[in-house]
């Protein structure tokens, strides 16, 4: 496949992400996080364990003897990360949201040097910090000085435990070798979907009776950031290396500001700063990849 096509399938895949933040927050209230997480995975899951047959054809006994890994990744990626983003969209905005999460690959890269002895360098150790300061400025709305002794925002805070969530579902994933990732996708997210099939009853939503707007949003969630982000995302992997298709990853707050402005929604100075310097930190610790040194 063509470089330019490679770019267009992961700027669309990032530009999918960056919409289910803005999504989310519209619907979240009328759906619930465990109603709308639900509702997500339970008919994305079942249009990727298609896609995934088609791609990538799996050894079923395979994946049937890897349970306990999809389990986990389950509970962490998909149950655990979308329920408190979602809760965490009740407190904060689209955009602090996208930028906080933006940390995600600087907080991956400090566990996976620890946890599974990945090599990291000084320029990931200083693009790391840039990273980290750039969300402490969103989180502080610029008042460093007074950091301890100021209230945070709920949903920030949430961001971050999303965060750590993703990063646990991370480590895991790339424990599982012998699972494809479409197909573990949709594994662990028909396991998510049977799993809070009963909370999702009981949480007052009325499935069939929802608005447009939720309607919408639901439909746009489940097909494009659940599925066609992911086989774009799969498809760059394979094409260019991971290394360089996670460098799109910088574009999600970007487009996240974009779309909040052509709603309507303001954009500070703080956002803008916090979000360059996170933006260039991430950049750093994705790029020199090449000149390593393992961490002790």
């Amino acid at each position: 496949m063509k470089k330019y096509k490679v770019w267009i399938l992961l700027t669309s895949c990032v530009l999918f992400w960056s919409g289910n933040y803005v999504f989310g927050s519209l619907v979240v209230t009328e759906l619930t996080p465990v109603g709308l997480t639900f509702i997500r995975w339970l008919f994305a899951s079942v249009i990727l364990l298609i896609v995934g047959q088609k791609i990538e054809k799996p050894d079923w006994k395979e994946v049937c003897k890897q349970w306990p890994k999809i389990t986990m990744l389950s509970m962490t990626g998909i149950i655990g990360y979308n329920i408190i983003l979602y809760y965490a969209l009740y407190y904060t905005s689209p955009l602090n949201a996208a930028l906080v999460n933006s940390i995600n690959p600087s907080f991956i890269a400090i566990v996976s040097a620890f946890y599974l002895k990945e090599r990291i360098t000084k320029y990931h150790v200083f693009g790391i910090m840039i990273s980290f300061l750039g969300v402490w400025i969103v989180l502080t709305k610029g008042n460093l000085l007074q950091a301890f002794n100021m209230k945070y925002n709920r949903g920030d805070l949430l961001v971050i435990a999303a965060v750590i969530t993703w990063t646990s579902y991370s480590v895991i994933s790339k424990k599982l070798t012998t699972v494809p990732p479409i197909t573990s996708t949709g594994v662990s997210g028909l396991m998510a979907g049977i799993i809070l099939f009963p909370f999702a009853m009981t949480s007052g939503v009325n499935y069939l009776n929802m608005s447009t707007l939720a309607l919408t949003a639901v439909v746009y969630i489940i097909l494009f950031p659940s599925l066609l982000s992911f086989v774009f995302w799969n498809i760059g992997v394979r094409e260019i290396g991971a290394g360089k298709t996670g460098i799109f990853l910088n574009l999600n707050p970007v487009f996240t500001a974009f779309i909040s402005r052509a709603m309507g929604k303001d954009i500070t100075w703080v956002q803008v700063i916090g979000g360059l310097l996170v933006f260039t930190g991430v950049y750093i610790t994705t790029a020199f990849k090449g000149k390593t040194a393992r961490l002790k």
